[in-house]
């Protein structure tokens, strides 16, 4: 059995309780059966699956024969189709470089195609900062906060519409789903 296989058998076996407990794992950095990063990239898929969402988990792009692209997964859910960049270091905010590598794949793609990046310790201000300036790319930021938040709520599809909902009102891609001021 391939790597990712086994990783895609785990998360499959996992629910709403599972999930929580792997992310619990991924706070403590204590994940024996995942390549680093490897977990977290697949709760967050699989929180959207488990949401109803059709997902996609990691996957290269070849063209030519050639691998040009890795993708972390891609999401479908409730109209919005997305591409999704996960990061999880153990020390440091998440950079401009993923969100510049992000924003390359959507220009070959659908013009409605959103980028997701999600990272467990956040992000830096420049990161944030580029996020806003990105049209006609829309790519929106979730921090490890609003994850745990969706996964002790139970729901990440209806969260992921009220941020894009958000970038599209106020041109925020980094807005705080927990804040919710929104009706």
């Amino acid at each position: 059995m391939t790597t990712e296989a086994k990783y895609k058998n785990i998360i499959n076996s996992l629910q709403w309780d599972g999930l929580r407990s792997l992310w619990d794992s991924i706070e403590e950095r204590h994940t024996p059966d995942w390549e680093a990063g490897k977990a977290f990239e697949y709760l967050v898929l699989r929180a959207f699956q488990l949401d109803g969402a059709e997902v996609k988990f990691p996957y290269s792009v070849k063209l030519f024969d050639e691998e040009v692209e890795q993708i972390d997964g891609a999401i479908h859910c409730l109209g919005i189709s997305c591409l999704v960049e996960s990061k999880d270091f153990t020390d440091r905010k998440v950079d401009i470089a993923p969100i510049a590598k992000l924003r390359n794949q959507l220009l070959r793609r659908p013009a409605a195609t959103v980028g997701v990046v999600f990272s467990r310790t956040g992000f830096t201000d420049p990161a944030r900062n580029l996020s806003r300036f990105l049209s006609p790319q829309a790519i929106l930021l979730w921090d490890g906060d609003e994850i745990k938040y969706a996964l002790d709520n139970e729901k990440i599809c209806e969260l992921l519409v009220l941020k894009y909902r958000v970038c599209i009102e106020d041109g925020l891609a980094d807005y705080n789903i927990i804040e919710r001021n929104i009706p």
